[in-house]
């Protein structure tokens, strides 16, 4: 028989990603998906697998929706990827952040232990967590957090709960420490995607300036499509464990900048960016870098992707979109 995945947070980034690399493997894929009265499938269609997942009704603020899918499908593997997921809005909506991250988690986790504890169970932890704390100028298991976001500080709560219920109730349960990971699907309110999005539309002559925030932040930025990999595998060890996922390098956003105009030829960069102060966090994350030894070594996995190449993907990702939308009018 198949097995069967159930993915919460199928139509933002990691999703798709996830679902495809899945796919390819054979198995049933169920997307939980949060009623709207438009949702886009942009996403997904983009990877080509729009009509290879089944959608399943839920919302992580909803706990009987919860309850009801994992009853239904009860499912091999459970990839919980939805979240209030932009750190920069987590401050305004931090509420809603800690319903959907937090205790949207915890009732997840209920719903799984008393329908179906036999699924193994990923949580998708973040490098927001550690904030200040570093080791030495990495971040790895046993750095200890210091959230500096309500949307930090959500995910720790997540955490901690993943952990709780593998050592309370000997269920299956991992969280994937990810540090940045992007793609052509990040969401246009993503600094990164920012980024490449208008160094495409100063490319094509439809924009002349990209407003931005901070540059001095450094960040270890991956590939997404490499990242669900490690998902996976996670789920596929004897024993449950929690893992950092990252390439070990760092770069600043005027590295990403500085790449992302290099990608079409543009090497005097600095005058086409603009500095909006309100764009700033009020408690910034100077420094994130994770130490990925542990993933190496019991996983077998490492980044293939480097920091250029993706950049370069998404420069060319967003210039192809926009040179189709202009194609049609």
């Amino acid at each position: 028989m198949k097995k069967s995945a159930l993915i919460t947070g199928i139509l933002g980034q990691d999703g798709p990603y996830l679902a495809k690399f899945l796919l390819e493997k054979d198995y049933k894929i169920y997307g939980l998906l949060r009623r709207y009265s438009n949702p886009s499938f942009v996403n997904p269609e983009y990877l080509g697998i729009q009509d290879q997942i089944e959608y399943v009704d839920g919302d992580l603020t909803d706990e009987s929706s919860l309850i009801n899918v994992i009853k239904s499908i009860r499912p091999d593997e459970v990839y919980n990827l939805a979240a209030q997921s932009f750190v920069g809005a987590s401050w305004q909506q931090a509420k809603l952040t800690t319903e959907v991250n937090a205790v949207g988690v915890l009732s997840l986790l209920n719903a799984v232990k008393f329908f179906s504890p036999t699924s193994k169970f990923y949580q998708a932890s973040t490098s927001e967590m550690f904030g200040l704390s570093n080791s030495d100028g990495f971040q790895d298991e046993n750095t200890p957090f210091h959230p500096r976001s309500p949307y930090g500080i959500s995910k720790v709560y997540a955490y901690w709960m993943t952990v709780n219920f593998r050592e309370s109730y000997n269920m299956f349960t991992c969280n994937g420490i990810l540090f940045n990971h992007e793609s052509p699907l990040r969401g246009i309110q993503f600094v990164t995607r920012k980024i490449t999005d208008g160094v495409a539309q100063i490319k094509l002559g439809l924009a002349d300036h990209i407003i931005l925030g901070n540059l001095e932040p450094k960040r270890d930025w991956g590939f997404a499509g490499d990242y669900v990999e490690a998902m996976y595998l996670m789920l596929q060890q004897d024993e449950p464990d929690d893992f950092v996922i990252a390439t070990g390098e760092t770069h600043s956003v005027s590295e990403f900048v500085e790449a992302a105009f290099a990608a079409v030829g543009i090497s005097n960069w600095k005058q086409y960016i603009k500095i909006d102060p309100r764009y700033k966090r009020p408690a910034e994350v100077p420094h994130l870098r994770g130490r990925v030894d542990k993933a190496r070594k019991k996983l077998g996995w490492k980044p293939k992707v480097a920091f250029e190449e993706l950049v370069k993907i998404m420069v060319e990702a967003d210039i192809a979109r926009y040179t189709i939308k202009k194609s049609f009018g």
